[in-house]
C-alpha cells in the first residue's frame, strides 16, 4: 500500500531542493552589493603630531616673488694699459678713492727705451744729412749763378763784336769770315746763357722737391718719435675717472701685456643691483616693474632697468636702479632681498606655502575632514604662487583645511587616518 507524502509547507520550503537556485542568486546579488559598497581606498594611520595643517582663505593674492641681488656700481671702467711692461711700482693699493689723473702704477719697458733712443739717433742722422744735402745744393745753385753771369757777360762782349764787326763788314773793311765768326761766337753764348737759365731753373724746381720731401721725411721721424715717448707716457697707469679702485690684480715684477685688464674703477656716484631670477619667470619680467626691499627698518623703491636674455643655470639675469632713494653707507657686493612685483593684486582662494607641493606639483592635496578624524586626498589645480601663498584656481573653498607639511612618508595612501 503506497504511503501518501505530504508537501511541505511554511520555512521547510525554502530548504527544498527546488529552492537552491534562489539561494544562489541570493548569494549573487549580496557579492555584487559587497562589491559596490567596498571601500577600495589605501589608508595609513598617522600620527596627528607630526603634520601641519592650515586653513584654506579667501582674500587678496599679491603677485610677487623674493629674490636677492647684489649692490654693484652703475659703471665700472676697466683698466688696461696701452703699453705692456714689468710692473715698476704700485702707488694705489684696492679699495682706495682715486681722482681722474692720479697715478694707480708704473710699468717700465727697456724694449721701449732702446726704440726711443734709436729713434732719436736716426732722427739726429736724419738731419745732418739734411744739413749736408742743402749746403751742396747751395754750392751748386751759387757755381750755377756764377756761370750763369760769366756767360751774360759773355753774351754781352760777342753782341758788342758782333755789331761793330757787322757794321766794318757793312762798310767792306773786314772779311766775310772774321764777320762770320763774331757772329758765331754770339750766338753760342746766346745758346750756352740759355741753357745755364734753364739748368738753374730745373735745378731750382729738383732742390724745391728734394727739400720738401726730406723735411717732410725728418717731420714724421719727429712725429714717429713723439710717439714713442707718448708710449713710455703710457707705461704710467692713471685713473680714467674719479672712483673707488674696486680691484688691481697685478703684483711687483709681474710682466704685463698690452689690453690686459689688470684692475677697475667703480663709479661711485650711482649704483645698481644685479639678481639672478628664476628662469620659470622669465616671460612675465620685463624692464620696468618695482621692487620693494627693506633695509635698517627702512623701505626703499627699485625698478629692472634691463633684463639679459641668457639663461645659466636655470637662472637669468637682470639689472635694477634704485627709485628715489638710496640707502646710507651702501657698499658694493652688499645682498639686499627684493620683493618684485609681477602683477595687480587680485581676490583669491590661497592656502599657505608649504612641502606639500615638492611631492604634488600644486595637483593634489590631503584635505582634513569635518570631523578632524582624517584627510581625504583631492585633485586641485593651483596657479600663481609668492613666497606666502599658493593661488588655488579649482578643487577647494574657502573654510576648509588642509595639510601643508612635506608627503614623503604617505606613499600613494588615499585617506589619512589621525
Amino acid at each position: 500500500m503506497d504511503r501518501v507524502i505530504e508537501k511541505k509547507k511554511g520555512i521547510n520550503v525554502i530548504f527544498t531542493k527546488k529552492a537552491l537556485p534562489f539561494w544562489l542568486g541570493a548569494v549573487l546579488v549580496a557579492f555584487i552589493v559587497w562589491l559596490v559598497a567596498r571601500d577600495d581606498s589605501k589608508k595609513l594611520r598617522i600620527d596627528a603630531d607630526n603634520i601641519s595643517v592650515n586653513a584654506v582663505t579667501q582674500g587678496q593674492f599679491n603677485d610677487y616673488i623674493r629674490i636677492s641681488g647684489q649692490v654693484a656700481p652703475i659703471t665700472t671702467i676697466q683698466i688696461s694699459p696701452l703699453e705692456g711692461g714689468v710692473v715698476q711700482e704700485i702707488v694705489a693699493e684696492e679699495g682706495t678713492r682715486v681722482k681722474r689723473g692720479d697715478v694707480i702704477l708704473i710699468l717700465s719697458n727697456e724694449n721701449l727705451d732702446m726704440q726711443i733712443l734709436n729713434s732719436e739717433a736716426d732722427l739726429a742722422e736724419k738731419e745732418n744729412i739734411l744739413r749736408n744735402t742743402m749746403i751742396q745744393m747751395e754750392q751748386q745753385k751759387l757755381s750755377v749763378e756764377q756761370e750763369k753771369l760769366q756767360l751774360q757777360m759773355d753774351v754781352r762782349r760777342n753782341k758788342r763784336n758782333y755789331e761793330a764787326l757787322k757794321s766794318l763788314y757793312d762798310d767792306g773793311l773786314i772779311s766775310k769770315e772774321e764777320f762770320l765768326k763774331a757772329e758765331e761766337d754770339y750766338q753760342l753764348s746766346a745758346s750756352r746763357l740759355k741753357l745755364v737759365e734753364n739748368r738753374a731753373k730745373q735745378d731750382s724746381l729738383y732742390r724745391s722737391v728734394e727739400i720738401t720731401q726730406m723735411q717732410e721725411s725728418l717731420e714724421n721721424m719727429r712725429q714717429n718719435m713723439m710717439m714713442i715717448r707718448k708710449r713710455k707716457d703710457n707705461l704710467t697707469i692713471k685713473a680714467p675717472i674719479d672712483g673707488e679702485l674696486g680691484l688691481l690684480d697685478v703684483v711687483l715684477g709681474q710682466s704685463v701685456a698690452a689690453g690686459s685688464k689688470i684692475g677697475q674703477i667703480n663709479n661711485l656716484d650711482s649704483y645698481k643691483i644685479e639678481a639672478q631670477i628664476d628662469e620659470h619667470y622669465i616671460d612675465r619680467v620685463t624692464a620696468g616693474l618695482d621692487a620693494t626691499f627693506e633695509r635698517q627698518s627702512e623701505r626703499y623703491q627699485a625698478q629692472i632697468r634691463k633684463v639679459y636674455p641668457e639663461v645659466r643655470d636655470g637662472k637669468f639675469k637682470a639689472d635694477f636702479k634704485f627709485v628715489g632713494q638710496q640707502p646710507e653707507n651702501i657698499r658694493s657686493g652688499q645682498t639686499y632681498y627684493l620683493n618684485l612685483q609681477l602683477g595687480q593684486p587680485v581676490e583669491a582662494i590661497l592656502i599657505p606655502r608649504g612641502a606639500f607641493y615638492q611631492k604634488t606639483g600644486g595637483k593634489w592635496i590631503y584635505v582634513v575632514s569635518a570631523d578632524g578624524s582624517k584627510a581625504v586626498r583631492r585633485d586641485i589645480r593651483i596657479g600663481r604662487q609668492n613666497p606666502q601663498y599658493y593661488e588655488v584656481i579649482d578643487g577647494l573653498e574657502a573654510g576648509e583645511r588642509v595639510i601643508t607639511s612635506s608627503y614623503d612618508n604617505f606613499g600613494d595612501s588615499d585617506v589619512l587616518v589621525f
